[in-house]
Formats: C-alpha cells, sequence, structure tokens
C-alpha cells in the first residue's frame, strides 16, 4: 500500500502476480453513479408524450364515427316531429318530450315492453340452464364424444340468423312443414294445415326455440372451459365427504364459477334483449304486431309506419332500459371482486 502526500491510501498494482499465474488481469472497476439498464435484459421504459393516444386514436375515432355520432343523431331525432312528409321536404320541427310523452301514456307501448321482458326472461333461463347441463356433459364425455359434440355445437352457433329462421320456418309450414306430420303421426288431432304463426304466443315460442337454439352453443363451450379450470383435488374432497352430484356442483362448483355465471347471463341478456332479426324475419312481428318486442317496435314505426321521431324516441327508451339493467350486473359483478 502506497501513501501520497495527501494522505490517500491506494493499494498496491495486482496485476503482476496474475500475469505470473497465467491469468487476465482484472477490468478496472466502473465510477459509482445511477446504475444503467441492460440492454437486453433491463426493463424498457414506457413510452410518454402523444405516443400512446397516437396508437389509440385509430380505434376511439372508429368507435366516435360508427356508435357516438349516430347515437347523438338519433337522440336528437327523438326529440323531432318527423315523419314521411317532413322527411320529404326535408323539414325537421321540434316536438320537445311529444315522443316520449306519447309513449309513456300508450298502453301498447308498455306491452310490448311487459313482452321484451317476458322474452328475454324465458330465453336467457332456457339458454343458461340447457347450456350448462350441455357443458357439464362435455367435461364427462370422452374425447371422441366430446369433439363430436363440440363439433356440433359449433356448427349451430355458425349458422347464419337469417338461414336458421328460413329452417325453422320451414319445419312449421303450414302445409309442408315437420311438425305437423311429427304431431299427426303421434296421433294428435286437429293439426291437419295447422298454423303455428296464428297468435304471438305461438310465433315468440318459436322464435324462442330458434334463439335458444342457437345461444347454447356459447354456453356450453364457455361452461367447459370454465369447468376446466377446477382442480381434481375439490372434486375428490367432495366425493370423500359423501356428496352426490347435485351437492358437488352446488357446494363445489357453482362457487369456483361464479363469474362465469354472472359475465355469461349479463351477455345472454343483452343479446336476447336487443333480438330483432329473429323476431322480424320470422313474421315481421305478426299477426297484428301481437310478437313485437322492442327492438322491432322501434322499427315497424320508423320504416313501416313512417314514425321516425317517435321510433328514435323507442330507441332512445329502450337503450336506457339496457343501461339500467346493465348497471344492475355491475354492481353484482364489482360486488363478487370485492369479495374475492
Amino acid at each position: 500500500m502506497t501513501v501520497h502526500s495527501q494522505g490517500a491510501a491506494t493499494s498496491a498494482p495486482q496485476d503482476a502476480p496474475l500475469k505470473s499465474a497465467g491469468l487476465p488481469p482484472k477490468a478496472p472497476a466502473a465510477p459509482a453513479g445511477p446504475s444503467q439498464p441492460s440492454p437486453r435484459g433491463g426493463r424498457k421504459q414506457l413510452p410518454t408524450g402523444w405516443l400512446p393516444y397516437l396508437l389509440i386514436a385509430p380505434a376511439v375515432l372508429s368507435l366516435a364515427v360508427l356508435l357516438v355520432y349516430p347515437l347523438i343523431k338519433n337522440v336528437i331525432l327523438s326529440f323531432q316531429d318527423i315523419n314521411k312528409i317532413e322527411f320529404i321536404q326535408r323539414k325537421y320541427p321540434s316536438a320537445g318530450f311529444d315522443n316520449y310523452t306519447q309513449l309513456l301514456g300508450d298502453s301498447n307501448f308498455w306491452t310490448v315492453v311487459l313482452r321484451s321482458f317476458g322474452f328475454t326472461l324465458a330465453n336467457v333461463v332456457l339458454i343458461m340452464a340447457i347450456g350448462s347441463l350441455i357443458g357439464l356433459l362435455l367435461n364427462k364425455l370422452g374425447k371422441k364424444m366430446r369433439l363430436v359434440l363440440s363439433m356440433a355445437l359449433v356448427m349451430a352457433w355458425a349458422m347464419p340468423i337469417v338461414a336458421s329462421v328460413q329452417v325453422f320456418y320451414w319445419l312449421f309450414d303450414e302445409q309442408f312443414g315437420v311438425m305437423n306430420w311429427v304431431m299427426r303421426t303421434a296421433g294428435f288431432s286437429g293439426y291437419e294445415q295447422h298454423n303455428w304463426f296464428e297468435t304471438g304466443l305461438s310465433t315468440l315460442t318459436i322464435v324462442t326455440v330458434l334463439v335458444v337454439w342457437g345461444s347454447i352453443p356459447f354456453v356450453a363451450l364457455n361452461m367447459y372451459a370454465a369447468l376446466t379450470t377446477v382442480g381434481a383435488e375439490l372434486y375428490e374432497a367432495a366425493r370423500m365427504d359423501g356428496a352426490n352430484g347435485w351437492q358437488t356442483f352446488w357446494k363445489v362448483v357453482f362457487p369456483q364459477l361464479k363469474p362465469f355465471f354472472l359475465i355469461t347471463t349479463f351477455l345472454e341478456v343483452i343479446w336476447v334483449f336487443k333480438a330483432f332479426t329473429q323476431v322480424y324475419a320470422m313474421n315481421k312481428g305478426g299477426p297484428d304486431r301481437a310478437s313485437e318486442i322492442l327492438p322491432v317496435f322501434a322499427f315497424v314505426e320508423g320504416q313501416s309506419q313512417s314514425h321516425y321521431g317517435l321510433a328514435a324516441a323507442i330507441s332512445v327508451l329502450t337503450i336506457l332500459i339496457l343501461i339500467v339493467i346493465m348497471s344492475f350486473y355491475f354492481r353484482l359483478i364489482l360486488k363478487q371482486e370485492e369479495e374475492q
């Protein structure tokens, strides 16, 4: 060790012993300072400035053009009194809240609202019950049979809505329908050219069968995917405690899959409540508008009756009803997340 005149001590050179041993000399120590991130394994700095906003700008612009702008125009239209004459003359007289007061005071509107709720409730209950049962069946089947059933579900799900409506219309056709032949073959009388679309209730019943048939694959396949996340040790523990199949599902499986049931039910409520194609393509909301639900009611008022302002008000009220339903389910979902 060498001592300088200022009194600082420095260590003797270490290169000579290393050279004599045939080892390479040590690299000089880096000066103390802030550590620099590694170019490969180091943590990269997140982009700052305008770059994140530029990256999401196309998606935000698309949403604004395709959703926000039409929604604003629709809300404005709902406060205007526009019928066929005003539409041709390009006049937009203001109606204030007249469209809304007319709807809220119309018994036909409330009949359609109640019909929409009943239609949605019946479909969602059937879809969730049957879809969950098929999902449980998929979890129990062997590999080959599971593949066959999954392919059948996917094909049913992928079938275009208008094509499936046409198939169901043929099945219940008055003259050449399969259902009339089945009922006659089973020994039931009165099914010679029976009109299955004679009433609004029977029409909505057929539409319900169609909607349930087309929606079951989504629930069943997602149910099977969710079941694969439940550990086998939970089933084994329930079996050792003497639980039967229903007790195992209700006490073991359901608590694990509660978020799945909440989200799936939430999505099904939205999809069924705003179902339009199935109802309108089946019988155009007939007979005598007895099978209309809110989306079909708005379309018929706007396109067939040329009450454009009134139809816009119906669509706005439909959106508000959906927002109320969504807020209820969002509260359930947030409560579930807080419990976890």
